[in-house]
């Protein structure tokens, strides 16, 4: 029943979107009617400025890194700090105060997972870099990294059960980033 009510806490705490709260109270807008309607830092720094990413950036990070390290100091098993990382970031990305209506959800995984093991963050940086350096694109090399995500838990010789939460929790963040990769792909093909 705890367990339950920390994931609640979790996905709540999710709820909480840095861009909305910095475009309300600093620049008084709501981020849903700027750009492109997302409240993450990439519409934030856009519309507000470097400041504005930066800020956004690392209040939607903390959220997941918080998360991550209030449950391992709970003494909660490896199992339920993916899930909690899994509830936070679901709140981020459909957050019910919001109608559902999040960020992607990137920031607060980046977070939550250095969070969570630093070794297997490097890990995924690295595999990030890599195929950065192939793709020419942020977006599609943080979704490569993403996918791979699993495979590095493997190789990292987690058991079966957080590698499947680790499945869940990446699917969650390509499905948020779905138009994304769709509007990068069909760039690419029409230059080419």
């Amino acid at each position: 029943m705890k367990e339950i009510a920390w994931l609640l806490g979790a996905y709540l705490l999710g709820n909480i979107l840095t861009g909305y709260v910095l475009a309300k109270f600093f620049y008084h807008k709501n981020i849903h009617n700027e750009g492109s309607g997302n409240v993450g830092a990439r519409n934030a720094g856009r519309i507000f400025g470097k400041k504005a990413f930066v800020i956004t950036f690392f209040g939607d990070a903390a959220k997941g890194a918080i998360i991550v390290l209030i449950t391992k100091w709970l003494g909660f098993s490896v199992d339920l700090q993916i899930l909690a990382l899994l509830a936070v970031v679901l709140g981020h990305i459909y957050p019910i105060l919001f109608h559902f209506k999040g960020g992607k959800g990137m920031s607060t995984f980046i977070g939550g997972l250095l969070a969570f093991h630093p070794l297997l963050f490097s890990a995924f940086a690295a595999v990030f870099i890599l195929f950065y350096i192939i793709l020419k694109s942020l977006t599609l090399a943080g979704m490569v990294a993403v996918a791979l995500l699993p495979a590095i838990m493997y190789f990292f010789q987690f058991n079966i059960y957080p590698i499947f939460y680790i499945i869940l929790l990446s699917a969650t963040v390509i499905l948020a980033h779905r138009q994304n990769i769709r509007d990068k792909i069909f760039s690419e093909r029409k230059i080419s």
